[in-house]
Parts: structure tokens; C-alpha cells; sequence
């Protein structure tokens, strides 16, 4: 008889004893907004949109009328009936460009507001460019214009609450009957009709093309806020990705309840591949290993479970900053004295998982992150545990034994120890420190130790080539050499015993114009704004 599933504080466990996500209830019912990220592309398709807009006009306007034989020029320009509507209508759409660039910093609502404006201000447009000008043949034109076309782009392009899009597209929709009148009275040519029926026989057509609009922006938003519904994992909503790589995803992510914005790491995909089943056991224990780990230096988890579509996730604290490899390559190498400043943090992260036995194994620099942490600025977060190892193997890690043995060499070629290429002997703390090495080298000098032409050959040079010293490359003391030299020793029992000794090393070489909180936060200020 199959275990049944059971429920503990609100969440389901499978029959693997993971935790299931239960979608939490939504306060007032269901979901009824768009997640950020579509909203954000509904913000970019209207600025398109715009400037589409802009162009078209221009090209059917002005600039026809400017290419044109003189009389034709000088007609257009003369008539303020032709060149207003024109020149009303690609200003109104730059304008929309403009306010809705992604340096603008307007609110998703002020976005929305602005965009079902300018689809009635287009609409209007549209129609008084076409028959405002008493010089044009007909007053009633038959069936339908451009202006249908702009209402059903609208509803289909920038995704807007139903309600909302309803009026506006109704609005819209008044555009020709009461420009027509208005073309009509200017000519002095009543329709026996009378102003009224004639405006309403040209409305019906357009009440129909706002009722299609309508309904296919009730079937857009619907699905939109269903995607919203849908990246709920338990207490926490998706909001857009940060990253993705392989079968994972990174999510920042928002709790439903508290003020604390997270991020969510996702791996989906069958377990049933051996590859995919690998990768997901790594994924559960890189949850289990990290969340036991306290040091402020490693990152922090939030959650870990298994979602209702089989993707497991678990939820870490959002960081502000970069990570190492991001802020070399944006800002340079960094001055010794900084760089000892991360390499102390770093140590004291690994020191901590060394102490339970854990040997990180891919210490490089997109796995380290230097960010804003509360008041504190230069703050390193440990990533990625991964490939986490322990040192001595018991019988109760028999599950992890199984998944490094599967690839023992795995890592970074750049950032690999010679005994973890090789696989010739037990992996320990020392493994890491010669990572540290590698990863002090990147930073004062913005080039790895080693450069092979293919991964094979930078292991190769890992394990038989000496490295050149940091000072042939960067402006750093011969103690600093020193230290980077014994990290990246082939032999582990030349390297520092442990994290800890390390960090004494740095620290010993620290100097009285070090890396001072001042400097950091100076730095910080000038390159990265406080939000």
C-alpha cells in the first residue's frame, strides 16, 4: 500500500518526503493583477507601438507633403486642417515614447493610464487626418477605417484590464462618427438624415470592432493573470527572471504576505533522465547543505520544495550588487587592498562549511557576490553549494557519493585544483583555498591564472604549469604574491591548513591605507545609487 501524501503548516509532502507547494489563497480571491514582468514587455510593445505611430504619420504627412511638387507642398502646409491633425498626432506619439522609455520610472498604473489615452488620442487622430479636411471627396466613408485596425492592435498588443480597455475602446470608437459630423457641418453638408442618425450609423460598425476588442483583451489579460496564478509557489509570487542557464531558472520572487523580496531558484524537467535525475538530487542537497550553513558570508534560504508541476525550487534572500565576475568585467581590476578585504569574507564562508566537513568545489567568481547588505556595503554572499562534497564519506551520504562519482572532475577548468582535475586524491579544504587563489588572481588582474585553448589544456596547465606571479600583471606587494603563490601550490600540503590561516595571512598584509568602510561606501554611492 503507496504512502499516502500529508500536510504540515500548509504544505503538502510527496511521497519522497519533499515538500510540496500548496498555492496560497489570495486575499479578496484570485489573483486579478499582471506579474511585473508582463507588464514590463506590455510597457515596451506600447512604446513601440508609439513610435510605429510616429513613423507612419511622418511618412503619410509631412514628409510626403516635403517630396511632393510645390503646390502639393504648400497646400498641405497651409491647410491647418491637414498639417494640425499630423503634427498633433506624432507629437502625442513621441511623447508616449518618451514617458514610457525604461529610464522613465513611471508606475505600472501611470503606464496603463497613458497607454489607453493615446489609443483614443490615436483613434482621433487617425480620423481627423482622414476626414477633418473639407477638401477630401466624402464625409461618410463606408464600413470601417485604419481606425479599427488601431482599436484591435491595442486590445491585442498592450494587455489592460477589461473593464478599462472596454472604455477605451469606446471611446475609440467615437472617433470617426464625430469627426465625420464635425467634417460634415464644416462643409455645409447635413445629411437629410439628420447629424444624429448619420453619426449613429457610423458609430454601430465601430461599437462592434470595440465589443471584438473587448473580448479578446478579457481573453489576453485572463491568461496573463493565470501566469501570474500559476508562478505561485507556496507563499511566494513570481515576478520576473534574473537568469537562466541548462534546466535552471532564478526568479525574483515577493512573499505574498511579509515585505521581504527573495529570489527563487527553479529546476524543471523529468527526473526520469538519468542526467535530469542527477541534476535534481544536487539541486535538493545544494537546499540541504546551504541551509544549514549560518555564516553571514554564505547565502541564506528561505524555502525549498517541489511545485505542482514537478519543478523543485528553493527560495534564497535577493542580493543587491554583483557578482565577482560581473564587477571585473564592468569595473576593472580591483586594488589589493579591496580585493583582501572580499578574500577575508569569503574565508570566513568557506571556514564554516570546511568545519562541517563540506568541500565547496566551484569557488569562482560568478559564485561569489559583492552587494549591499542592510547598512553594509562590499558584503560577500557564497553561492552556489552545488557541487558540494564532504570531506569524509559516510555510509548516511551515500545518496551524494552517488552523485559526484558520476563525474569527478566537475568544477570550473579555470578555478580547479590540480587534485580535483585529476581525481587522484581525496578532495578537502585545501581544494577550495586553491579556488581562492584563482579567484585573488581574477580580481587584481582581470585574466584568470591559466588561458588554455580548450578546457582539456587549462586543466593540463593546472596540474603541471608554474603561474605567473599577480605583480607581473597588476600593482600588488611581493607579501600579496606570496599568498596567491601558496594558495595555487600542486601540492595541498604547501597551501594554507585552512580557510582560517588564509584569512590571518590577508589579514597580516593588510596595510594602514586598507580598504577603509568610507572608501567602500564612497564607492558604492558613485558607481551603484542606493534604491
Amino acid at each position: 500500500m503507496e504512502p499516502r501524501e500529508t500536510v504540515r503548516g500548509g504544505r503538502t509532502l510527496d511521497r519522497g518526503g519533499r515538500r510540496r507547494a500548496v498555492l496560497a489563497p489570495q486575499t479578496g480571491g484570485r489573483r486579478t493583477s499582471l506579474p511585473a514582468d508582463v507588464v514590463a514587455d506590455a510597457s515596451r510593445r506600447l512604446r513601440a507601438v508609439a513610435l510605429l505611430y510616429a513613423a507612419v504619420f511622418s511618412i503619410v504627412g509631412p514628409v510626403t507633403a516635403l517630396s511632393s511638387a510645390r503646390p502639393e507642398r504648400h497646400a498641405f502646409f497651409t491647410n491647418a486642417l491637414r498639417v494640425g491633425p499630423a503634427l498633433l498626432s506624432i507629437a502625442a506619439a513621441l511623447t508616449v515614447a518618451v514617458a514610457t522609455r525604461p529610464r522613465a520610472g513611471l508606475s505600472s498604473r501611470t503606464v496603463l493610464a497613458i497607454g489607453l489615452m493615446f489609443e483614443v488620442v490615436g483613434s482621433y487622430g487617425i480620423a481627423a487626418a482622414r476626414y477633418l479636411d473639407p477638401a477630401q471627396p466624402t464625409v461618410a466613408p463606408p464600413g470601417v477605417s485604419w481606425v479599427a485596425v488601431w482599436i484591435l492592435l491595442f486590445a491585442t498588443a498592450i494587455p489592460t484590464p477589461p473593464r478599462q480597455a472596454l472604455a477605451a475602446a469606446i471611446a475609440s470608437a467615437t472617433a470617426v462618427p464625430v469627426i465625420s459630423v464635425l467634417s460634415a457641418v464644416l462643409r455645409d453638408a447635413v445629411p437629410e438624415s439628420g447629424l444624429w442618425l448619420f453619426g449613429l450609423q457610423l458609430f454601430l460598425p465601430y461599437l462592434l470592432v470595440a465589443i471584438v476588442a473587448y473580448v479578446a483583451s478579457r481573453v489576453l489579460y485572463r491568461l496573463g493573470t493565470e501566469l501570474g496564478h500559476a508562478r505561485e509557489l507556496g507563499s511566494y509570487r513570481l515576478v520576473e527572471p534574473l537568469g537562466q542557464g541548462g534546466m535552471g531558472e532564478v526568479w525574483r520572487a515577493e512573499h505574498q504576505l511579509l515585505a521581504r523580496p527573495a529570489a527563487i531558484k527553479l529546476i524543471r524537467g523529468a527526473t526520469s533522465d538519468p542526467e535530469a535525475a542527477e541534476l535534481v538530487a544536487r539541486f535538493e542537497r545544494e537546499a540541504q547543505v546551504t541551509s544549514s550553513l549560518r555564516s553571514p558570508h554564505t547565502i541564506q534560504l528561505y524555502d525549498f520544495g517541489v511545485a505542482d508541476d514537478g519543478a523543485f525550487y528553493y527560495v534564497m534572500e535577493l542580493l543587491d550588487g554583483f557578482d565577482l565576475h560581473a564587477l571585473v568585467e564592468r569595473f576593472g581590476p580591483l586594488p589589493i587592498e579591496r580585493t583582501i578585504h572580499l578574500l577575508i569574507q569569503v574565508c570566513d564562508s568557506l571556514a564554516e562549511a570546511h568545519e562541517r566537513g563540506l568541500v565547496h568545489r566551484d569557488i569562482k567568481p560568478a559564485n561569489v557576490y559583492v552587494c549591499r547588505y542592510g547598512r553594509a556595503v562590499d558584503f560577500i554572499k557564497v553561492l552556489d553549494f552545488g557541487l558540494v562534497k564532504p570531506v569524509v564519506e559516510s555510509s548516511h551520504d551515500a545518496t551524494l557519493q552517488d552523485i559526484t562519482a558520476v563525474h569527478a572532475a566537475r568544477g570550473t577548468p579555470a578555478f580547479m585544483a590540480p587534485e580535483q582535475a585529476l581525481g587522484n586524491r581525496p578532495l578537502d579544504a585545501r581544494t577550495d583555498l586553491y579556488a581562492v587563489g584563482c579567484l585573488a588572481y581574477w580580481l587584481v588582474t582581470g585574466r584568470p591564472v591559466f588561458t588554455g585553448e580548450s578546457p582539456i589544456d587549462t586543466i593540463v596547465k593546472h596540474v603541471h604549469a608554474a603561474p605567473e606571479p599577480p605583480s607581473r600583471h597588476a600593482d600588488v606587494s611581493a607579501e600579496f604574491d606570496e599568498i596567491v603563490a601558496a594558495c595555487l601550490a600542486k601540492d595541498p600540503a604547501e597551501r594554507p591548513p585552512s580557510a582560517d590561516a588564509l584569512a590571518m595571512r590577508l589579514r597580516q598584509s593588510w596595510r594602514s591605507q586598507g580598504w577603509t568602510d568610507e572608501r567602500a561606501r564612497e564607492w558604492w554611492n558613485t558607481h551603484v545609487p542606493a534604491r
